[in-house]
């Protein structure tokens, strides 16, 4: 372990050399704080990998693979596989059965390469390859239809997908002319062609740590993370895809390939470096490149030893008075010579005989001092790679947010297979390093061979899933056509509304709302405000002043009951509200304006006369439809003996989102609400509204656009899953743009999509919960934070516990696809009808250009991450010459309203 490994020979009476021994040993022990120091170094190291500004400067390089997913165990078919080797092709074809990986058929052949053909033309190269395909397909007797093909390419690559990567350097003796730059897969490709094998696809390219991960994953056994000790030394694991800022993947994870063998070349490791790392490192083929692996990998161990036993011999603390000139011969010791040494336990006969066979003279001391030095190298490389496994681990839980990460790690390579005590040192060093970290050690078999027809097996298992998942999301995505035939038919509704003869059959209502000003900012005085818009009612009381408005307010629940029940019980409960509120601000001895905020459909006939058309958002109190609202709320005020109520103003939210944005800012003009419900308005010049006397002037129309749509003109937009939700709500046929837009059922619209994928096995097995068949239960704020959060952090985690739900990562990731489709949907659609409405305005006042602001409230546009950005976009891309400022509104319907009963008392003077 760090700080005791390896343990120190006592110093005997008469041992006089024993303390060159003993410092040679130290300076191959690595302190526990120092490696809590170098994990730290490499995980700032992974994030500038990561980084796509820091990438380039990074030691540690962090390739992309493009493979963003683990076997899962349904894989099934035939997978040909070829890698190639350093002076051979091998061929395998891999038959997958379904059974969770556990017993794949496996055929296999080698092709020794002519040593011409790795210096020679790249054609001739990759010609070679796709011959030993066709032969060993021929002696194979294979005649399928289909045969997808994983090629393992152990060079340095620069992948931007999983087939496709332009090579970035030739290593391992080969130095094939035109191949550098070029796309690798696309060269095996073509060579594949002219041997006429069309039924051979390459379908993915990958090294041979990744195959690893891939061939320790089995059915309920997901391997994230895989480690390679052999000659060479690498790591990759399953990294949040949205922070490799390198790839432009952003969903779900992505297999990371670390590269970690260049670690320290930018001298960060100096300090921990023996003489003996510096001599192996200036004999290498390249000086101070891949500091890392040339402490670890099993190339170099015997290296090291072998300038540790020079260096003591000098000193004479070894074979005093023998020749060590066999010693100064590079490559004398083998690294499987010092695993030999180091794992006979008992006494030290192997080390005898080894270092006999090099034709030195060892007596009983240099044999046991030898073992130690054995041990003390191998013990450091192990402690090394369990530093850069901490590294991984704690990089992994940390990016998902977890308080523990439980995880299994492949593994391959002489070292781990060849040292009996490599596993126990790993796992013990990761413990001390990275204690919130539980890593199950998982022996690879032939990743570069099995986990290569893993990852192609996967890559075809989420291709065929994306081709189903695409066909289900189909009618929700909409074309830039679509839009535009939506704008117009909005367009056109419009105008229907507005016609004082088409206006009774016009699915886009148009009200007029008297509200003929907008804020000048001369207002000034007391006011009350009331807001009724669904289950919680406000009242306000709202100064407006020079230095700006103060406001004091207090919310008030409706139960359901009243809600449901009569009108009477409705506004007299309404009644008890303003009279408590007036009580605790000491306001029942005046009689201030009040505008009261309605958010229910209805046909204004004057700023403060509103007949109900129909309740919605759950509201069906009986004896109000068809009645003046206002006139409502005075029979209650009379029933209860309140006379000081004034009401100047009946505004809906959408209008007072408006007004209290026209405050602050003059040219807004447009007033837009995205919550549980959606709805618009704007100034529209009076010679266009048809159902109002007068043509001077403009006058606030509230468009109602929520039923856009109940005539059928939008069917060609409702899909299956918008008419179930539709069926289901107390109003079918009723609100159908709303339908598709709002808060209230976008949870429902996504709920049944998982649903009809769950039917169709593309999610949790076919095993939805039974909890995913309850109405309302997958709530529209579970789209936002699924959307916000990425995958990995703990309220997505509960998010699917609360619904009782057994998903993967996989799942998870393709419910992320379904939330945004349909949220992403919902801002298009907005945006359409949004663009209808600044179009008009634009032509109404003969501009060509238009420059307005939208002042917008509601919790879809402020809270959902994306919606308001898609909006946006959409918006400029449909009405090219309109340049549409959006402001967020504060307290649209409470201020708003307010700001109409004061603006109304201002254009009518304080008397009236």
């Amino acid at each position: 372990l760090p700080q005791a490994s390896p343990a120190l020979l006592p110093c005997a009476p008469g041992l006089m050399h024993c303390h060159q021994v003993q410092r040679a040993l130290r300076a191959l022990t690595i302190p526990l704080e120092r490696l809590h120091i170098m994990k730290g170094h490499m995980m700032q190291a992974m994030r500038r990998g990561l980084g796509r500004h820091t990438h380039s400067r990074a030691t540690l390089k962090m390739l992309p693979t493009y493979i963003c997913a683990t076997p899962d165990g349904t894989e099934k078919g035939d997978f040909l596989v070829v890698e190639l080797c350093q002076s051979q092709v091998r061929t395998l074809l891999v038959t997958l059965l379904g059974d969770g990986n556990l017993n794949p058929q496996m055929m296999y052949k080698t092709f020794d390469m002519p040593e011409d053909i790795m210096r020679g033309e790249g054609e001739a190269l990759f010609d070679f390859i796709a011959q030993c395909v066709s032969q060993f397909l021929g002696d194979a007797n294979s005649s399928l239809e289909h045969l997808p093909l994983g090629f393992v390419f152990p060079f340095s690559c620069r992948q931007t997908q999983l087939n496709k990567a332009e090579l970035i350097s030739w290593s391992k003796g080969f130095s094939c002319r035109d191949v550098v730059g070029k796309d690798v897969v696309q060269l095996l490709q073509s060579a594949i062609n002219k041997q006429e094998l069309s039924n051979v696809e390459v379908v993915a390219l990958m090294n041979d740590t990744v195959g690893t991960m891939m061939t320790c994953s089995t059915e309920g056994r997901p391997c994230e993370v895989a480690l390679i000790a052999d000659k060479g030394s690498n790591c990759c694991f399953m990294a949040e895809a949205h922070l490799v800022e390198t790839a432009e993947e952003t969903s779900g994870r992505m297999c990371i390939n670390t590269e970690w063998g260049r670690f320290g070349d930018d001298g960060i490791l100096n300090d921990i470096l023996t003489p003996y790392d510096e001599c192996v490192d200036e004999e290498s083929s390249s000086p101070g490149e891949k500091r890392f692996e040339k402490m670890v990998g099993s190339l170099y161990l015997g290296e090291i030893t072998r300038h540790v036993l020079i260096a003591l011999a000098a000193e004479k603390a070894l074979f005093t008075g023998n020749s060590v000139a066999v010693l100064k011969e590079k490559g004398v010791l083998k690294t499987h010579q010092v695993l030999e040494i180091i794992n006979i336990e008992e006494g030290t006969t192997m080390t005898k005989r080894a270092l006999e066979a090099l034709g030195l003279q060892p007596n009983e001391r240099d044999c046991s001092r030898v073992q130690q030095i054995c041990r003390a190298v191998v013990s450091r490389a192990a402690t090394l790679y369990a530093t850069g496994l901490s590294a991984v681990l704690s990089y992994m839980c940390q990016s998902r947010d977890m308080d523990q990460l439980l995880v299994n790690v492949g593994v391959d390579g002489e070292l781990y297979q060849g040292h009996t005590r490599f596993e126990e040192i790993l796992l013990s060093v990761t413990k001390l390093l990275a204690p919130e970290c539980v890593p199950t050690l998982l022996p690879s078999t032939d990743g570069s061979g099995r986990g290569a027809a893993m990852v192609t097996a996967v890559a075809v298992r989420l291709e065929a899933q994306r081709r189903e998942v695409a066909k289900v999301l189909a009618p929700l995505r909409l074309s830039h056509d679509d839009l535009v035939q939506v704008q117009a038919l909005m367009r056109q509704e419009m105008e229907l509304g507005l016609g004082r003869e088409t206006h009774a059959n016009a699915s886009v209502r148009m009200l007029p709302t008297y509200v003929c000003h907008t804020p000048d900012g001369t207002e000034l005085g007391e006011f009350l405000a009331l807001d009724l818009g669904g289950t919680n009612f406000r009242v306000l009381v709202v100064q407006v002043t020079e230095q700006g408005i103060r406001m004091a307010s207090e919310i008030y629940v409706i139960p359901t009951a009243v809600m449901q029940g009569t009108g009477e019980e409705l506004f007299d409960h309404i009644i008890d509200c303003i009279m408590d509120f007036q009580e605790k601000q000491d306001l029942m001895t005046h009689t201030l304006p009040l505008g009261f905020t309605f958010s229910f459909p209805c046909q204004q006939v004057g700023l403060d006369k509103a007949l109900l058309l129909t309740w919605t958002k759950g509201f069906s109190a009986s004896g109000c439809v068809g009645q003046d609202v206002v006139q409502l709320l005075r029979e209650a005020a009379e029933r209860k003996h309140h006379s000081g109520l004034k009401v100047v103003a009946l505004v809906n939210d959408t209008v007072g989102t408006m007004m209290s944005c026209g405050y602050e800012d003059p040219k807004c003009e447009i007033g837009l609400i995205v919550g549980t419900g959606t709805n618009a308005c704007y100034m529209e010049e009076m010679r266009n509204v048809g159902t109002v006397e007068g043509d001077e002037g403009r006058m606030c129309i509230n468009m109602e656009w929520g039923a856009f749509g109940d005539n059928g003109c939008l069917d060609h937009v409702f899909t299956s899953f918008d008419r179930v939700v539709d069926d289901q709500t107390i109003n079918p046929g009723k609100q159908r743009f709303e339908k598709l837009i709002s808060g209230m059922y976008l949870g429902e619209i996504v709920r049944h999509i998982l649903l009809a994928m769950a039917d169709k096995e593309l999610l949790f097995h076919g095993n939805p919960s039974p909890k995913l068949y309850t109405k309302d239960i997958f709530k529209t704020k579970f789209l936002s934070t699924i959307e916000l959060n990425g995958l990995a952090p703990r309220q997505i985690r509960q998010i699917l516990q609360d619904l009782e739900l057994d998903a993967s990562f996989e799942d998870s990731v393709l419910m992320r696809e379904v939330c945004h489709t349909v949220s992403m949907r919902a801002a298009q659609l907005c945006a359409a009808g949004l663009a209808a409405v600044v179009e008009k305005m634009r032509e109404n006042r003969g501009l060509d250009k238009l420059s307005i602001t939208v002042g917008v409230d509601g919790t879809l546009y402020k809270l959902h991450p994306n919606f308001s950005h898609c909006l946006q976009k959409t918006l400029r891309d449909l009405a090219p010459n309109c340049t549409v400022s959006f402001m967020p509104s504060e307290d649209g319907s409470g201020k708003g309203a307010a700001l109409v009963a004061a603006v109304a008392c201002r254009v009518t003077g304080p008397g009236q």
